[in-house]
């Protein structure tokens, strides 16, 4: 794991729109709510994925991802997604994204992230994406 890297925070609220009848988070929206934490954590980064697609031909893709349900969010619940890259490889970022409602884990992923050519095949990491998480 890069030690210089530190965990990235994205908070979000579970609007209506998330829950099932009963005001649960609907178990599949914790994806969502994962996914826009990593464009978020990427974006900080300074990378620009729009342009590394246009320039490079490269996008992210998801391989693989592990997940723990633990306790429900609810409706108007304020979460934070946090993301901590645990492994960087020339071709993969595995991340552990963590979802809390204050101190309390909801939901624990572990997401391996690869790179892709414009063709659908895996590609390397571009090098300035790998110096930023070492």
């Amino acid at each position: 794991m890069p030690e210089k890297t530190l965990a990235h925070r994205f908070a979000c609220r579970v609007y209506y729109e998330d829950t099932d009848l009963a005001g649960i988070v609907y178990y599949a929206n914790y994806l969502r709510f994962i996914e826009r934490a990593r464009t978020e954590w990427v974006r900080g980064m300074g990378i620009d994925q729009k342009r590394l697609k246009e320039d490079e031909g490269i996008v992210f893709a998801v391989r693989r991802l592990e997940a723990d349900y633990l306790s429900p969010a609810k409706f108007d619940d304020e979460l934070v997604i946090e993301t901590t890259p645990e492994l960087v490889t020339g071709a993969r970022i595995v991340l552990k994204q963590d979802v809390r409602r204050g101190e309390e884990l909801l939901f624990s992923a572990h997401v391996t992230l690869v790179a892709l050519s414009d063709t659908g095949h895996p590609a390397r990491l571009p090098a300035n994406i790998r110096l930023l998480l070492h």
